[in-house]
C-alpha cells in the first residue's frame, strides 16, 4: 500500500537530526575543554551517564530535562550555559538520505513542516537550534512551516503563530497539538487521511497522530523505542520514496 498525502510531518531529534551515541561524551569533553577544565571530562560524562540512566534517553533530556545538563552535569557552572551549546551544534548532522527524501517529497507536490518539541520561546529564523540547522544544513527551503509547542513559525516570510503554544505532541499530554494541526489542514482542504507523520517516537509522533486520522511512519533508523503501530516503519529516508507519493 502506497501512502497517497499532500501533506508530510517529520520530527526533528533523533529522527532528521543524527543521533550518535558517541556524539554526547565528545560535545561535553569538547565543552570542558572550551572552558579550560578538561579535568573534569571523565567526572562530567559520568555524570552524564547516570543522567541518561535516570531519564532514558538523550531525546527525553534534550527536550524536558535540558537545563540540568548545566546544573547537574557541569555543576551549574555560567559559561556552560552558552558554551555547550555551542560546542553541540558542531555535531549535528543529518540522518542519512534525509535531503534526497526531502526533494523527492516537494517534487511529489507534497507539503513539508518541520513538527518538533521545540521548548524554548521562538523568535526570529536562525534565532533557535532548529531554524539554524535547517539553515546551515541547506534544507529549510525544503520546509513550509516549523511547529513546535511554543508556537509556528513561517519558513517562507517567518511569520510566527501563537495557536499552538501551550501544546504538546505527547500523548500524555493529550497530543493537543495534533488536535490543532487537523484542524489547520482542514481549512487548508487537507484530511488528516491525507497527511503523514514521520517519526522516531511512539508516544509523540504516531499513536497520538494515528488518533486523528494521520497516516504515519515509524522511523528507527537512530532509535528503536519498542513495538509501532505505524503504517510503515523505516531504518533509511530513502525508502519514504516507496511508500510515500502525491495526490
Amino acid at each position: 500500500m502506497v501512502l497517497e498525502v499532500k501533506w508530510a510531518g517529520i520530527d526533528f531529534g533523533q529522527c532528521l537530526l543524527s543521533g550518535s551515541r558517541e556524539r554526547t561524551y565528545w560535545m561535553i569533553g569538547d565543552a570542558c575543554k572550551e572552558l579550560g577544565e578538561p579535568e573534569f571530562i571523565e567526572e562530567r560524562c559520568h555524570k552524564w551517564r547516570l543522567m541518561k540512566e535516570k531519564y532514558g534517553t538523550w531525546s527525553a533530556i534534550k527536550e524536558k530535562r535540558r537545563p540540568e545538563i548545566v546544573t547537574y552535569v557541569f555543576d551549574d557552572r555560567p559559561a556552560a550555559k552558552d558554551v555547550f551549546p555551542l560546542v553541540e551544534r558542531k555535531y549535528f548532522s543529518l540522518a542519512d538520505g534525509a535531503v534526497d527524501a526531502l526533494k523527492y517529497l516537494v517534487d511529489q507536490g507534497i507539503e513539508v513542516s518541520m513538527v518538533a518539541e521545540h521548548r524554548r520561546t521562538l523568535g526570529p529564523i536562525g534565532t533557535d537550534e532548529t531554524t539554524r540547522f535547517l539553515q546551515s544544513s541547506k534544507i529549510i527551503k525544503y520546509f513550509t512551516e516549523l511547529i513546535t509547542p511554543q508556537g509556528k513559525v513561517n519558513l517562507r516570510d517567518g511569520a510566527i503563530d501563537l495557536k499552538y503554544k501551550g501544546s504538546s505532541k505527547e500523548t500524555e499530554s493529550g497530543g493537543t497539538m495534533y488536535d490543532i494541526l487537523a484542524a489547520e489542514l482542514l481549512a487548508r482542504g487537507i484530511k488528516p487521511s491525507e497527511a503523514v507523520m514521520v517519526g522516531d517516537k511512539e508516544w509523540s509522533d504516531i499513536t497520538p497522530a494515528q488518533k486523528r486520522g494521520f497516516k504515519t511512519i515509524h522511523y528507527i533508523g537512530y532509535l528503536l523505542t519498542g513495538p509501532s503501530n505505524a503504517d510503515y516503519t523505516i531504518r533509511h529516508f530513502s525508502e519514504l520514496k516507496g511508500i510515500v507519493k502525491g495526490v
